[in-house]
């Protein structure tokens, strides 16, 4: 059995995302392509977003601390740390409102 701090993962990951470029860095806990399921800690600084993307299989994402907002075409919803997300089967894109992390679990096809 392993253990691990969501937030010592989110905390760390939010340093990388300040020093990126980009914006935001990621870290997989568990899984990876050689598993069906996946969960990945990203960490996105208020502003930055993920470009639009389609699933590869049932998606969802846990606000671990932060704002962000997840869309799909023109519907949106807003979570806050604590707050689930189900991705939509559909192309989405997601924003950070505030520094924010979240634990994305996908589940392959």
């Amino acid at each position: 059995m392993q253990k691990l701090s969501l937030d010592a993962v989110a905390r760390e990951a939010g340093h990388r995302a300040a020093e990126a470029g980009s914006g935001r860095a990621a870290t997989t806990v568990y899984g990876g392509h050689e598993k069906r399921l996946r969960q990945t800690v990203i960490a996105v600084r208020a502003g930055a977003r993920l470009a639009e993307h389609v699933n590869p299989g049932d998606a969802t994402l846990l606000v671990i601390n932060g704002r962000l907002r997840l869309w799909s075409g023109e519907t949106s919803w807003e979570g806050r740390a604590g707050d689930l997300l189900i991705v939509p089967d559909a192309p989405h894109w997601v924003e950070a409102l505030t520094d924010t992390a979240f634990l994305l679990t996908a589940a392959h096809r």
